[in-house]
């Protein structure tokens, strides 16, 4: 324990240079609420990775004098099953490290009862525990407080939206009167509700078991929890995705619209689900980056704030 803490610390004390991966563990120990047991985290060749019961951040700072003060959070998908770690977190996070952008992935510990005494709530304490993280070091890894967001695929954006509706309740006491609100928010194909019309049958029995009450599901529900203080919210979907119905984007959309949230959703005819990693992905980040612009996160003379077209096809 005492190696691992003292690990931990000295990690967090290292410099940071751009296009350097720098992983962390998350916590100095066993995750409050966790249950001890062997580590049996599996990768495959994409890098997917299973079974995830040691959370970490892998950090990508870029160096003060190309930092542009913002930070992203980003939460990969797989279904609350698997962490997409490369296509849907380090790749992403390689582009905005590039931008001045510090970026954060997370690999938050997969729902098991097995390891978490709640399993619903693990993944949401990871990362509330990683925005803490961030705010911690801010300084250090040169990030404005302000403009720390959260991005989420899939499963990851039902994650990242439950950060921003949820983070005036923390799953840790001890975390009570920290700001775990993100500035921003983008979700990616993301789940959002868990009610069994709409939701991802697969997310929704990892996160809340085969037969959750009603009251977990709506909690987890992310269009309900909605209020004024949601952030500021970039979706995208495609109208034919088979694994996540597209009416996830559109009730937080509508909900974030009643709730008088600054919102942008991008729809396209086709593509189905994961349709942005069949696509160059420094084409549709730029949609990204103008809109980080137009919602005061990013400086107007980033060079990826000029020009272009913002199309998809």
């Amino acid at each position: 324990m005492q190696m691992r803490f003292f690990f931990f610390l000295a990690c967090c004390l290292l410099p940071f240079h751009a296009q350097a991966q720098n992983v962390i563990p998350l916590y100095p120990g066993l995750p409050p609420g966790g249950i001890a047991a062997r580590n049996e985290e599996t990768k495959d060749d994409g890098d997917n990775r299973r079974l995830v019961s040691e959370p970490t951040l892998t950090l990508f700072i870029p160096p003060k004098e190309k930092a542009t003060g913002a930070a992203v959070v980003i939460c990969p998908g797989g279904g609350y099953s698997t962490v997409v770690y490369k296509r849907e977190g380090t790749d992403i996070a390689d582009f905005f490290l590039k931008q001045g952008i510090a970026a954060i992935v997370v690999k938050y510990r997969l729902p098991s009862d097995k390891i978490m005494k709640d399993k619903s709530s693990g993944p949401l304490q990871d990362v509330q525990q990683a925005f803490k993280t961030v705010r911690q070091h801010a300084a250090e890894w040169n990030i404005d407080t302000n403009r720390i967001g959260i991005m989420g695929f899939s499963a990851g954006g039902h994650l990242a939206s439950t950060a921003g509706t949820h983070f005036d309740r923390p799953v840790l006491a001890e975390n009570a009167g920290v700001n775990l609100r993100p500035a921003f928010m983008i979700l990616v194909y993301p789940v959002i509700s868990m009610e069994k019309y709409l939701t991802h049958p697969g997310s929704r029995r990892n996160l809340l078991g085969e037969n959750p009450d009603e009251d977990k599901v709506r909690y987890y529900s992310n269009d309900r929890q909605v209020t004024l203080q949601t952030p500021p919210t970039l979706l995208f979907h495609t109208e034919d995705d088979k694994v996540v119905d597209v009416d996830n984007s559109i009730a937080f959309y509508q909900a974030l619209r009643r709730a008088h949230v600054p919102a942008e959703m991008h729809l396209y005819p086709e593509g189905d689900h994961g349709f942005v990693l069949k696509l160059q992905r420094d084409a549709w980040m730029q949609i990204i980056m103008k809109w980080l612009g137009r919602t005061g996160m990013l400086n107007a003379d980033n060079p990826l704030l000029q020009g272009g077209t913002g199309q998809l096809y």
